[in-house]
């Protein structure tokens, strides 16, 4: 039996001792040579949030199959461990070995969500391994980001030696070959740093350098280095349905997230929404062969046990052997226990057909996401929904049973006024009266509708990158308006309305955004004392404004400054596929309210044709 990292007083000491010892079904255990790469996968958040997550589910099947690589994993200590560990000069350790996260060749760090920044440094410096690139030396392990908030990875460049950009199946392999050689040469680590930066979609920030205009935006972005490329291309993986994925999927000891079997049926999505980075960087839609899919299922249930099976994609119901698919899961499985769950459909016959098949109607609401109140402002975001469609599908479902619908808005979106603020409750209200359009005896108690708004971030890589953001003080302006309004109507009794924290949006605003100078600002909140920002109970929003200020750092500039279009963005050194003409187009064409159609009704002209396959290609072989 392995001896753990921590001993049993310590482990009895803290909450959820299982988050630390290992050893789950499923998990991969090898014996190390002199020749074993060894890399370390960290979700930079708690275990039960980390152990949803598909990427790195995906990353360490791929790892633990090549023979000369051991991939283990190491989450963020809950707070009361992190306490314990350094009063008690504990190194963070990974799950498989207990070994410490420092003795790795590499610590790989998942980019999930820019609030998990503080939760990084704590990573690092629980581990040992210098906060800053520049400081560290063949003791240390290097440091990788990936993910999708490594498509503006500037804000947090500094404590990085390098970022995959795109999808991990790739180009992992030529990285870890170039490091095999690295080392047997005797390379120093600036040696390898530049080797790796010549690898497609591997970025090495200290290989660049930055120039400022006197206005605070960027003057030019460089490569510092001979053969380090000026434009870093994603990486994508085009033949989807031989790639890598688990079919032995780790299985937590305790309850994470999302606790069931996940089928990845597709990847990239056809809509075009134009405030969604997802749908910009995962271009272009690439479908898995729904017989592969079929064995994969059955294959996965047996080997963890679960009885829940979940279909994930960006929108399930544009993958085109969905109802195939759904079938068969239906008919194999859902009489053996295991239940289907659906998401990210439309709301159509179909999907409310396939639903009343795979849930207890009486238990579960249906969601809807039209983002925007009005039909106008729906145009403005290309969000492919009419109110129509949201009402003929509310009735359809209260027809077939259901009595609560949940929706979900934003508010902050670019052009919005306070007719489309308002307009998120009189369509609340529109829906409540579909339900009782159906006579009092085949209704089902009474209605619910709950109506939920976050607050509006512009993204890299989307046409909304260049849009303004509202202050704290506006956001929380927008929602007493809704609120006001949601209060006035008729069935006021059914509606509910939840609004998001204004303070957190504003300073994601400023992560997702932000340049190198944002750097210092993340390690002078976590001198702080900032960690676990992501959760509402950890966040402290008085540690970040003393922060920004400290650090002498203007966050209107990075929030609600209005962007020229042939400014320079900290993120332009990234090709995506998606060309920024293209995405000001479609900016252009949000300030007229022209719809773009999706991929499948007809080409745009993005630029992710160049790819060679996916949807681009779909009908023309």
């Amino acid at each position: 039996m392995k001896k753990l990292a921590l001993d049993d007083e310590t482990l009895l000491s803290i909450q959820q001792p299982a988050r630390y010892i290992g050893g789950e079904v499923n998990s991969v255990t090898k014996v190390l040579t002199p020749e074993t790469i060894r890399f370390c996968m960290c979700f930079p958040d708690v275990y039960d949030i980390g152990m949803s997550h598909l990427g790195i589910q995906i990353l360490y099947d791929m790892f633990n199959k090549y023979e000369d690589v051991y991939c283990e994993r190491v989450y963020s200590p809950w707070s009361d461990l992190d306490k314990v560990m350094r009063e008690k000069h504990i190194p963070l350790f990974a799950l498989e070995s207990q070994d410490p996260v420092k003795e790795f060749d590499f610590l790989g760090i998942t980019l999930q969500y820019e609030m998990c920044y503080t939760n990084i440094l704590q990573v690092l410096e629980l581990s040992g391994i210098p906060l800053h690139a520049e400081d560290r030396t063949w003791d240390d392990p290097v440091v990788i980001g990936g993910g999708p908030c490594s498509y503006n990875p500037e804000p947090i460049a500094v404590f990085f030696d390098m970022f995959y950009i795109g999808e991990g199946e790739v180009s992992y392999r030529k990285l870890l070959d170039v490091y095999k050689e690295s080392r047997k040469n005797g390379d120093s680590r600036q040696e390898f740093l530049r080797k790796a930066a010549g690898i497609p979609g591997i970025y090495v920030p200290s290989l660049y350098e930055v120039t400022y205009e006197e206005d605070g935006t960027i003057r030019s972005f460089l490569p510092t280095a001979t053969g380090v490329p000026e434009k870093v291309e994603k990486q994508l993986v085009m033949e989807m349905t031989e790639s890598v994925y688990p079919e032995k999927p780790l299985v937590p000891f305790i309850k994470a997230t999302q606790d069931r079997v996940v089928l990845e049926i597709m990847r990239g999505c056809i809509r075009g929404c134009r405030f969604c980075q997802a749908g910009m960087i995962y271009r272009p839609v690439r479908e898995k062969n729904v017989e592969h899919l079929k064995e994969l299922a059955y294959k996965m249930l047996k080997s963890t046990g679960h009885e829940e099976i979940s279909l994930s994609s960006l929108s399930s119901s544009d993958y085109r052997s969905l109802e195939e698919l759904v079938t068969f899961l239906i008919d194999t499985f859902h009489g053996k226990g295991v239940n289907v769950s659906l998401p990210s459909l439309r709301i159509d016959a179909f999907s409310l057909d396939v639903m009343s098949k795979v849930q207890d109607v009486k238990k579960s609401s249906l969601t809807f996401a039209p983002e925007a109140g009005s039909q106008r402002l729906r145009n403005v975001i290309n969000k492919g929904l009419t109110e129509e469609d949201i009402l003929n599908g509310s009735a359809l479902a209260f027809q077939g049973g259901w009595n609560r619908v949940k929706l979900y808005f934003m508010l902050g979106l670019p052009t919005e006024t306070v007719e489309d603020m308002e307009g998120i409750a009189l369509l609340s209200e529109k829906i409540a009266e579909k339900y009782y359009e159906i006579p009092k005896d085949k209704r089902n108690g009474k209605v619910q509708v709950v109506a939920s708004t976050s607050f509006f971030v512009p993204k890299p890589f989307t046409p909304f990158q260049w849009a303004q953001m509202s202050t704290k003080e506006e956001f929380l302006g927008k929602a007493r308006i809704v609120n006001h309004k949601m209060h006035e109507m008729l069935n006021h009794k059914s509606l509910k309305y939840n609004w998001h924290e204004a303070d957190v949006t504003v300073l994601e605003g400023v992560l997702a955004r932000g340049d190198r100078k944002v750097a210092a600002v993340i390690e002078e909140a976590y001198r702080q004392g900032a960690l676990y920002d992501a959760w509402s109970e950890s966040f402290h929003n008085e540690i970040w404004m003393n922060a920004f200020e400290t650090c002498g750092v203007d966050i209107d500039f990075y929030t609600t400054r209005a962007r020229s279009l042939d400014e320079i963005f900290p993120w332009d050194f990234i090709d995506t596929g998606v060309t920024k003409e293209f995405l000001k187009r479609e900016w252009i064409n949000a300030t007229k309210e022209t719809v773009t159609p999706n991929c499948r009704m007809r080409c745009s002209g993005c630029g992710v044709r160049r790819f060679g396959g996916g949807v681009c290609y779909e009908d023309q072989n």
